[in-house]
């Protein structure tokens, strides 16, 4: 999967609301909130209502983002959306383990951050 772009401005205030579209160009959802990387700052992952009623939230990659004036690109497919782990859409976050789960889910490296929280990402 690619690096995050150089280019990209990390302004996710402005990214609120917008649509996610894969990288087939199908629409994914509108985004929920941002996660980002507590070492690093960077946003990581985005979340997308999923499920009947919208029950739970689907984590989305941002690595490779192209912010658009109405909506944002990534570079994952909708199949691996779809089968990506979730948590409920209220007061759930995710463990240590679920953490590790979702990053290998996307192929991405995952190594624990030596803090009390024992996570890497939270939500913004």
């Amino acid at each position: 999967m690619p690096e995050a772009q150089q280019d990209v401005t990390w302004n996710v205030d402005e990214w609120q609301g917008r649509v996610l579209i894969d990288c087939d160009g199908a629409r994914l959802g509108k985004l929920r909130d941002v996660y980002i990387d507590i070492e690093s700052d960077q946003p990581q992952f985005a979340t997308i209502n999923e499920g009947t009623f919208r029950r739970h939230l689907t984590f989305v990659p941002l690595a490779g983002l192209r912010v658009e004036p109405d909506h944002l690109h990534v570079s994952v497919s909708r199949a691996q959306v779809k089968s990506a782990p979730n948590i409920a859409a209220r007061g759930q976050e995710l463990s240590k383990d679920q953490e590790s789960v979702l990053y290998h889910h996307y192929g991405l490296s995952y190594v624990a951050p030596d803090s009390v929280r024992g996570r890497r990402l939270a939500r913004r």
